[in-house]
């Protein structure tokens, strides 16, 4: 009997093998860190070989920033899919509110790895305009949302939009990333969904509380 030939496996997009290998070093550098994150494992966890991701990516400091470049922007792109500009003010902030805290909830690798940054003096952060540009978007869109909120009566005047991005992220954060030492000395876990409920209606009222006139 003859036996057809194999047909060759066909090759994947760059962009599916860029995407596997972003995965992949997510998950090594949340759980290991820069330093400890290791170019091997990467490979070993996708389909790929360490000549493919330097062929992509350029070395480890590169896949790096890469990551969290995308980390970064995952949470900027669910902002800007709110069009807070049709909500009321009121409305559209705590719709922002309700996106911070869902995105950080549902991602606490990007917590570990912007924690693991601070740690590192935000070495690679500072090194990418992509992240800078994308962070500056979010903080021109709460100035117009103050902005607007204030001339329609719904915000008090002199709000910083920094100051109140600070404020949002900062509860939003730290839930997350110090979920294991609240759980070990306080014995709440926040995942419970009535606990994650309760934290995402305290700080929604808190914020809104903090700019109403």
């Amino acid at each position: 009997m003859v036996l057809p030939p194999r047909t060759p496996p066909r090759p994947r997009a760059p962009e599916q093998t860029r995407r596997e290998i972003l995965e992949a070093a997510t998950a090594e550098f949340s759980e290991k860190g820069f330093a400890g994150g290791r170019v091997d494992r990467i490979a070993a966890r996708t389909l790929t070989t360490k000549r493919m991701i330097y062929y992509y990516f350029g070395g480890k400091q590169q896949l790096y920033a890469a990551v969290l470049e995308r980390l970064y922007g995952g949470m900027r792109d669910a902002e800007a899919a709110l069009e807070l500009e049709a909500l009321a003010p009121r409305e559209a902030l705590a719709r922002l509110v309700g996106v911070t805290f869902d995105h950080h909830a549902a991602h606490p690798e990007f917590v570990r790895l912007v924690s693991v940054e601070n740690i590192h003096g935000a070495r690679i952060v500072e090194t990418s305009a992509t992240i800078r540009e994308r962070n500056a978007a979010v903080i021109g869109m709460l100035e117009a949302l103050l902005a607007r909120g204030e001339r329609e009566g719904a915000f008090r005047p002199g709000i910083d939009a920094l100051d109140l991005h600070m404020l949002i992220s900062a509860f939003c954060f730290y839930r997350v990333s110090n979920r294991h030492t609240l759980r070990a000395i306080f014995g709440r876990c926040g995942t419970q969904p009535e606990v994650a409920e309760a934290h995402r209606r305290m700080i929604t009222e808190a914020v809104l509380r903090y700019v109403q006139p």
